[in-house]
């Protein structure tokens, strides 16, 4: 910001509030203004944008004590109380007492030996080699004494949603950007449903030459009828009889993308027990996990009479077991 600007511009008027609010206060009435500007609610509105700027930077400067003790001052000099008074005039205050505070005295209405590094060295400045504001106090961006610097430009919000597969794997997209504009999104093996993607650079440019914004992708990703995500891991349901269960079995479960696999059911498997499949979950930067699949014996809805004839006679001849017994022992504890 030029030096001037610090003379004219009112920062409690820009932000709304009296010059002796508190900073819990301060900090509210920016909060308000901010979510009413923000670029992102404004849609490329580029006077709601500028203003965005500049309730920003006046909050910077106000926020920090120490900044705000020395914008209080620089304002005080230009708004009155600093004058430039006539030899002989009387009165307190003016430059020639900022001066005084140097070592300059006055002497048939002149100023003798005040210079403007004296002055800039009050708020703690000098004046450069090049001149009066070409030091750091007159720096075309970032506010008094560089506070900030250049500003980033905005963020971007952009949304996708992916089948299970695509997300699993991995693969480069095409999205449309603010402009109608399509750009590509590489979608890293294993992104997960609900995480962000941030393209660096990619979004809103800075209004005063600073770095652009990001593009920040969300990703949704669609279930699967069959697969879900444990990690990197893959689970998958697998039925099986009662007499595949109880007498064991060799069976084909299915596998993401690829061919089935072939287990073995060991006999008196029981429902809920996993089997797991290396290597055939999820391929990532992270690693590579497993196919996780839990065994649900399925019990039979319809019965002829044979099958039923099958099942009393191995109720007479199963072992006088209770499978409840240690359920029931627990919940006496």
């Amino acid at each position: 910001m030029a030096s001037q600007d610090w003379f004219d511009k009112d920062f409690y008027k820009v932000l709304g509030v009296s010059k002796d609010i508190s900073a819990a206060d301060l900090k509210k009435a920016y909060r308000k203004l901010a979510r009413q500007y923000h670029p992102d609610s404004t849609q490329g509105d580029a006077a709601k944008e500028a203003k965005f700027k500049e309730i920003s930077e006046a909050y910077s400067v106000l926020s920090d004590k120490d900044h705000r003790e020395e914008y209080d001052q620089i304002r005080a000099m230009g708004s009155g109380s600093a004058r430039f008074q006539a030899p002989g005039s009387g009165g307190a205050g003016g430059f020639e007492d900022v001066f005084s505070r140097f070592g300059g005295g006055r002497g048939g209405g002149s100023y003798q030996s005040a210079d403007f590094d004296d002055l800039f060295a009050m708020f703690g400045q000098q004046q450069a080699p090049g001149g009066f504001g070409s030091g750091r106090f007159g720096q075309s961006t970032g506010g008094f004494r560089g506070y900030g610097g250049p500003q980033r430009g905005a963020d971007v919000t952009a949304r996708t949603t992916l089948d299970f597969q695509t997300a699993v794997r991995g693969e480069t997209i095409s999205l449309a950007g603010e402009d109608g504009k399509p750009f590509k999104v590489k979608i890293p093996a294993g992104v997960a449903d609900g995480q962000k993607i941030r393209l660096r650079g990619r979004g809103r440019p800075s209004p005063d030459g600073g770095e652009a914004g990001d593009i920040v992708v969300q990703v949704t990703v669609r279930p699967h009828p069959v697969f879900t995500r444990d990690g990197l891991n893959l689970r998958v349901t697998v039925p099986v009889t009662f007499t595949e269960a109880a007498l064991g079995a060799t069976i084909e479960v299915p596998t993401l993308g690829g061919d089935p696999v072939k287990l073995r059911v060991a006999p008196g498997t029981p429902s809920g027990r996993v089997l797991r499949v290396k290597g055939r979950g999820v391929a990532s930067s992270k690693g590579t996990g497993d196919l996780l699949a839990e065994v649900q014996v399925a019990v039979p809805t319809h019965l002829d009479e044979k099958a039923k004839e099958a099942l009393e006679r191995f109720h007479e001849l199963e072992p006088r077991e209770n499978p409840r017994a240690d359920l029931m022992s627990k919940a006496r504890e």
